[in-house]
């Protein structure tokens, strides 16, 4: 019987290598995909009270996991490297993590691929408008504007063997400190005209990644829900018009 070439010798100790190597690999993939998040400032409102840890914090300045973001009397909006934006209201604050930013307290806008977090809960989406709301006693609130938020109950930070609750678009969902559901409720049109209205949009002027899609979703659901738009995300040239008095007309915004 004639003897195999050398090299076909060697194949099956080659086995165990290439096994490890697709491990390592898998591995590396996996990490990648939860690495360390970042956020770049884009605008501060109302004075200069947006703080990275515990110095103040310029547009353009990088926040990077574990640091803090927080607001006094100032707003502020944020791009996380997921290209997500995240608006903070005033007294608010989140931490920078690795699956999720944490928000502490106060009010916070995400508006794209972006999963955020809270004590007593973790909210997985797909790129979607909603808002996390954290209140001193612990109490937060999750409001679906558009898309869809799967909200995963949590005590102290880590899963626990409980349901989750998917949200739709036009609902909203309280959860005690503890993480037990408290009330599931639809936004109704007044709801969404207080958001709009409210300082999760008023004044800012860098666009969202998730603006038009929110838009045609309140287009189908309210049509007559006034949308409120930055003057940075008009894109299509607007003819000029002369100056015309035209006294009594209401203000948008």
């Amino acid at each position: 019987m004639p003897r195999l070439p050398g090299w076909c010798a060697r194949v099956p100790s080659q086995a165990p290598i290439l096994l490890w190597s697709a491990i390592l690999l898998s591995l590396f993939w996996s990490g990648s995909a939860r690495a360390a998040e970042s956020a770049v400032v884009q605008e501060i409102l109302d004075g200069q009270e947006l703080y990275i840890d515990a110095n103040r914090a310029k547009p353009r300045q990088t926040a990077r996991a574990p640091q803090h973001v927080k607001t006094g009397n100032s707003r502020g909006q944020l791009l996380f490297n997921s290209g997500a934006v995240g608006r903070l209201n005033t007294f608010s604050q989140l931490r920078l993590g690795s699956g999720c930013f944490l928000v502490d307290r106060g009010q916070v806008l995400v508006s794209g691929r972006q999963n955020g977090c809270t004590r007593s809960a973790r909210l997985s989406v797909r790129g979607t408008n909603y808002v996390i709301e954290v209140k001193e006693d612990g109490e937060s609130e999750i409001a679906v504007l558009e898309g869809s938020v799967e909200v995963q109950p949590l005590q102290d930070g880590e899963p626990v063997a409980a349901p989750s609750t998917l949200l739709e678009a036009g609902q909203r969902l309280r959860l005690s400190p503890a993480g037990v559901v408290l009330a599931l409720l639809n936004l109704e049109v007044g709801d969404y005209e207080r958001i709009l209205r409210g300082p999760l949009f008023r004044d800012f002027q860098m666009p969202l990644p998730g603006l038009e899609t929110l838009r045609s979703h309140l287009n189908l659901r309210f049509p007559g829900v006034t949308f409120p738009l930055p003057s940075s995300s008009l894109t299509l040239p607007q003819p000029a018009l002369p100056s015309l008095p035209f006294p009594g007309l209401p203000r948008l915004f």
